[in-house]
């Protein structure tokens, strides 16, 4: 690039200077021809004054104290041996008949010389006695003024080039440091040093907006490959998880069966024990594996039912099933708020078995997690999306404040979690006590499923929490618009 720009921009003054020689040397040349020809046709000042002169021959050793030269034809067209204005220049190359003359009478032309390289610019005139005459200036004023400007404007081409050449260097180099720098930058950050950025990052310039264009590509590219490293750790993590998960029942299924096939004395109880054992771990290892296909299946492009669901009587029908399973724990269906009023409606769209299947991961989650006799309360109702409070934890972007939405809290009064284990709650096989025995404590894909779902339905799943507070967690969905 540099070099296109020094030999670019050399060769634009170049022929610059080059047509501003050449018109100067035609102008200078016209001009100076202009000036000989006026003084051809000054000469003789009358007519009627060269018919009435009888040229002598000069004395011998004096010459003229002018530069013309006059030549005549007599009658016959004949060169005469009549001229004046001799001296050490040589003469015009004249033909030896007027008929040859190369112009017409009043005509200018330029000859050359009998002898050496000079050149003459001659008028042709007639006498008042019919007489051709020939009057000549030399050339060599002109020729050697245009000679002179020739070497002129070759020295100045040349040391205009020469400038040019080493000044557009300077310019050409110092104009694109800058992108010197940008060259040095990437080449660090090809060599693995990620966070460098360009220095030039001037708005006024091109270079420095590129130069700011630049930096916010590498931050994107960066934080791609950021995510992409985490999404890498993330699938490592979830592969040995789910690896891990379905290695515990399969070994215990393994080792019932095996013992029920190796020892066919076994009693009665014995053998009724390892069969329900083996019953209990195939069973879960088949939610486990339904679990990790409705995540993989959310994960691609999952397909809803879109029609009016009632939260409240979700709610309402969750609680009852649960407290068929569970009479000895108090749950409480509640309005939104500080749960006094009465109960309000709350509608929206989506699909009622996945909305369902939320609320009762929800509930199922704090019955688990929560000691025995700790009441839960479900509060149900509509509101408007506000920030995120300070400690908030959701998987998902916040809802624009403002929006109307629809509210499902499940609130337990249990012993509530830490902020570092808060935040890794929705993760998938995450577990707040490692060594929660995996009859009680799940498989750690609940919350990831039911944060997947409501993110799917416009909404988002969040959690308040702090130590000794208990858990709130909070399902939000968009309202429908109402009809005009």
């Amino acid at each position: 690039m540099r070099r296109r720009l020094v030999l670019g921009a050399t060769a634009l003054a170049a022929a610059a200077v080059l047509t501003t020689q050449a018109i100067g040397f035609v102008v200078l040349r016209s001009w100076l021809l202009g000036q000989v020809d006026e003084q051809l046709r000054g000469f003789p000042p009358s007519p009627s004054k060269v018919g009435r002169w009888e040229p002598t021959p000069p004395p011998p050793g004096v010459d003229l104290p002018s530069d013309f030269r006059l030549y005549f034809y007599d009658h016959s067209g004949r060169l005469s041996a009549r001229s004046l204005g001799r001296g050490p220049k040589s003469a015009p190359r004249l033909p030896h008949s007027a008929s040859r003359l190369p112009l017409r009478p009043g005509a200018l032309a330029t000859l050359p010389a009998v002898a050496g390289d000079g050149r003459w610019r001659v008028r042709r005139g007639t006498t008042p006695t019919g007489e051709t005459f020939v009057v000549a200036l030399p050339m060599d004023t002109v020729d050697g003024a245009m000679s002179k400007l020739l070497w002129l404007n070759a020295v100045v081409l040349i040391v205009t080039l020469g400038a040019l050449v080493v000044v557009g260097r300077w310019v050409v180099r110092l104009g694109l440091l800058p992108l010197t720098r940008m060259e040095r930058t990437a080449e660090e950050i090809t060599a693995g040093r990620v966070d460098e950025r360009i220095s030039d990052t001037d708005p006024r310039t091109e270079v420095g907006r590129l130069g700011g264009v630049l930096n916010t590509m590498l931050e994107q590219v960066q934080g791609a490959l950021r995510e992409h490293e985490a999404s890498e750790a993330r699938l490592r993590r979830f592969v040995a998880d789910a690896g891990h998960e379905l290695r515990t029942p399969l070994t215990a299924i393994q080792g019932f069966a095996e013992l029920s096939l190796r020892h066919h004395d076994l009693p009665a109880r014995q053998r009724r024990a390892a069969d329900r054992l083996i019953r209990q771990n195939a069973q879960r290892m088949s939610v486990l594996v339904d679990d990790l296909l409705l995540l993989a299946k959310l994960d691609e492009e999952p397909t809803y039912r879109s029609e009016p669901v009632d939260l409240l009587a979700i709610a309402a029908d969750t609680i009852g099933a649960t407290a068929v399973h569970h009479p000895e724990r108090l749950i409480r269906l509640k309005p939104l708020g500080d749960g006094a009023g009465e109960l309000e409606l709350a509608e929206t769209t989506g699909d009622p078995h996945r909305l369902r299947q939320v609320v009762t991961n929800l509930v199922s989650n704090a019955l688990v997690h929560t000691p025995p006799g700790t009441a839960i309360h479900v509060r149900v109702g509509t509101a408007h999306a506000a920030p995120d409070r300070e400690g908030r934890v959701s998987p998902s972007p916040a809802l624009k404040p403002g929006t109307p939405i629809c509210v499902i809290e499940v609130a337990d009064e249990g012993p509530g979690l830490t902020p570092d284990k808060a935040a890794h709650l929705f993760e998938r096989f995450y577990r707040v006590d490692p060594s929660r025995s995996r009859d009680h404590g799940g498989s750690g894909l609940g919350l990831a499923i039911a944060a997947a779902i409501a993110e799917d339905h416009g909404g988002r799943l969040e959690l308040d929490t702090a130590p000794g507070q208990g858990c709130t967690f909070r399902l939000t969905l968009p309202q429908p618009p109402k009809a005009p």
